[in-house]
């Protein structure tokens, strides 16, 4: 079946079954089996599989304007920059519209290091931010042997992580303040004075489901001021209402100085966003910033996008992804209190992290759930356990997540 394909994830393999259809939350196979779909596709599938309303916009749009010379503006672009611009708070407000997240995080690095006048880049030591070569660097759960050196500058400090302190204070709590002060005293002993920007998830997905607690991506920005440092968010996971928010970082009342979106902006189309502030962006652009690209500013995923938006915004998917995301939880914590080998339940709205106690029961568990109509991810890591990775679409049901459930509890039940 694989015969003529390069194999592009690392030690993992294909799923073993050709899909041939996607409608909501479930796939069909080509010999018509279906599958409920756990993870939107690559964790961009925010309004389930073809949705209707996705399905015309494409329809009208590539009959009528869907790609330019990238100098080229179209409506749908400039429409989309400004809604985006006002979704976020100030001083976000310029917008650069590319097409994956690697992209993105590619353009909003090179930004900082551009108006910073500095090289150096610090990211979380979970952290997954793309495979693209400034991306890539800052990226430390996987992917980096056997590629020669990064670029210098990268640094990466500890991933907060609650549920496994490396730091903890004398009642035994997680204490993250002492572990950020000593990580920017590593940092400050091996940068060379040139640090540009830190760039963070404000939920870390691939590193596992962590939650940075309350308080930290504040304390965070303060380390960056201090050091003349932009602080960029990635958001491509948990934009866009997923969390229960629009953004996971307004839980926190931070605003960074450049947000990166992407997945659930395209709701599994290509799109991406860079946003800033019209003070960075000016500097940029005065110093010549450069990122000019085939597919910059397309007016086809645009034009999803402003759908995507139209939609989230009329079904309050924002509420729906919180009350969706309580259910959801509350049956995970009923199997963990059912089966032993639930090591913990976290996460906010629909992204979910369920961590079993060995990395081997997360792969048998994966494999059991697929033949029993499950697809689900799990994120295999050194000393994480198997993190289940769930993120249904935020337009699943209740009967959805309850048959996810079901499937879930009886693979664990080695059934």
């Amino acid at each position: 079946m694989t015969r003529h394909l390069i194999r592009y994830s690392g030690a993992g393999s294909f799923t073993p079954e050709i899909i041939a259809r996607a409608e909501g939350s479930y796939l069909w196979t080509e010999e018509g089996r279906r599958l409920l779909d756990f993870t939107s596709g690559q964790m961009s599938a925010i309004l389930g599989h073809s949705h209707p309303e996705v399905v015309a916009t494409v329809q009208r749009q590539v009959a009528t304007l869907d790609h330019l010379f990238s100098g080229m503006l179209s409506r749908p672009v400039l429409e989309l920059a400004r809604r985006l611009a006002e979704s976020l708070p100030d001083p976000l407000e310029k917008v650069l519209l590319l097409t994956t997240g690697a992209e993105s995080n590619e353009a909003a690095i090179r930004m900082a290091k551009l108006v910073t006048g500095k090289h150096e880049i610090v990211s979380f030591a979970r952290s997954w931010h793309g495979m693209t070569q400034a991306a890539a660097n800052a990226t430390y759960s996987s992917g980096r042997k056997g590629y020669g050196p990064t670029t210098p500058g990268n640094f990466a400090i500890p991933t907060p992580n609650p549920f496994r302190p490396d730091f903890v204070d004398a009642a035994g709590g997680f204490d993250w303040q002492r572990q950020l002060d000593y990580a920017f005293d590593l940092i400050d002993a091996q940068s060379t004075g040139s640090l540009a920007a830190c760039i963070v998830e404000p939920i870390l997905s691939s590193g596992g489901v962590i939650e940075p607690p309350l308080g930290y991506l504040a304390a965070l920005q303060r380390k960056c001021r201090e050091r003349g440092m932009l602080l960029i968010l990635d958001e491509a996971q948990t934009g866009l209402c997923r969390t229960g928010q629009w953004y996971a970082f307004e839980r926190d009342g931070v605003a960074p100085d450049i947000l990166t979106l992407s997945k659930t902006l395209g709701a599994g189309l290509p799109l991406a966003a860079v946003i800033t502030s019209a003070e960075i962006e000016a500097e940029a652009h005065a110093r010549g910033f450069l990122f000019f690209t085939t597919h910059v500013s397309d007016p086809l995923v645009a034009a999803v996008g402003n759908t995507v938006l139209d939609i989230l915004e009329r079904d309050k998917l924002d509420g729906v992804a919180t009350e969706s995301g309580a259910f959801l939880q509350a049956g995970l914590r009923d199997l963990a209190a059912k089966h032993e080998t639930i090591a913990d339940v976290r996460g906010r709205g629909l992204l979910v992290g369920l961590e079993l106690v060995s990395d081997e029961l997360g792969a048998r568990v994966t494999r059991r759930c697929l033949e029993l109509g499950l697809h689900m991810n799990v994120v295999q890591l050194p000393g994480m356990g198997g993190v289940f990775r769930i993120a249904p679409p935020l337009t699943a049901t209740r009967d959805e997540l309850s048959e996810g459930l079901a499937i879930l509890d009886q693979a664990l039940s080695g059934r």
